[in-house]
């Protein structure tokens, strides 16, 4: 029995290792712009049946009204990104975007696939296109002229440039958001970037503050979801929790070691 022991608390202590790696990385990325944090999600193994319930225990006995299975431990089911909005900063910047409500940007990825990002932190590359900041293209594109002197963004998504020499500002192109049937299906690339799956759903395009999209805002960036007060009471809850089943190792060796000098 004390191996078994060992055994259920050994996936009880991998399991709080892997807790406490995604509460790191949580921490980690609490000034990342777009990122939203992350929760470990956990499932119990199989059981072990001692004794069947709902069969007689012998001939002509009554049924066995509960029986007994014996839970082998914990196993990580998923890790789940948690989508919620995060705080909008004002940075004065004009090429810097929040989104405030659902919906992602759509950029180009180096092969000329299209991926999705929350972070809104826009620049203009040699040519004139609005591009994140590892260079990756907007999709819808939107190229500003050189003779620019203003850029505004309207909270529906047109893109507005007001041109030397010019009274009328000049509608540059319309900034499209893309939303997914399933948000936590999305998997993550890094570098703020997103790819479709299969989980996740075939990517929905609309214009932002149509219904189920939100709307952007000009200046401003999406903070980091993360709660540090949170990820440090999960921090400690996930320390405790390996504490506990380290606990248990011991009492379980310790048994063992006690029937083993009984023998002797």
């Amino acid at each position: 029995m004390s191996l078994k022991a060992l055994a259920i608390a050994a996936t009880g202590m991998n399991a709080q290792q892997t807790n406490l790696e995604v509460i790191a990385n949580n921490i980690a990325n609490i000034n990342t712009t777009g990122f939203k944090r992350a929760r470990a999600e956990f499932t119990d193994l199989m059981y072990e049946t001692v004794r069947s319930s709902g069969v007689s225990q012998q001939a002509g006995a009554g049924i066995v009204p509960e029986g007994g299975k014996l839970g082998l431990g914990v196993k990580l089911s998923a890790i789940r990104d948690i989508h919620l909005q995060g705080v909008l900063n004002n940075t004065g910047n004009k090429l810097d975007i929040a989104l405030n409500g659902s919906g992602w940007f759509q950029v180009i990825g180096a092969n000329g696939e299209t991926l999705y990002s929350r972070a809104g932190a826009f620049n203009l590359n040699e040519d004139g296109q609005l591009v994140n900041i590892h260079g990756n293209l907007l999709e819808p594109q939107i190229t500003v002229p050189e003779n620019s002197i203003n850029i505004t963004i309207a909270s529906t998504g047109q893109v507005f440039a007001s041109l030397d020499g010019e009274l009328t500002p000049t509608e540059l192109g319309q900034i499209t958001l893309s939303n997914f049937a399933n948000e936590a299906g999305l998997e993550p690339l890094g570098d703020n970037l997103f790819a479709q799956t299969e989980a996740s759903g075939t990517a929905v395009e609309g214009v932002p503050g149509e219904t189920g999209f939100g709307t952007v805002n000009q200046g401003y960036l999406e903070a980091s979801n993360v709660d540090a007060i949170k990820e440090i009471t999960e921090m400690i809850a996930a320390q405790r929790a390996y504490e506990m089943n380290s606990k248990v190792i011991q009492a379980a060796d310790d048994m063992s070691s006690t029937v083993t000098k009984g023998i002797r």
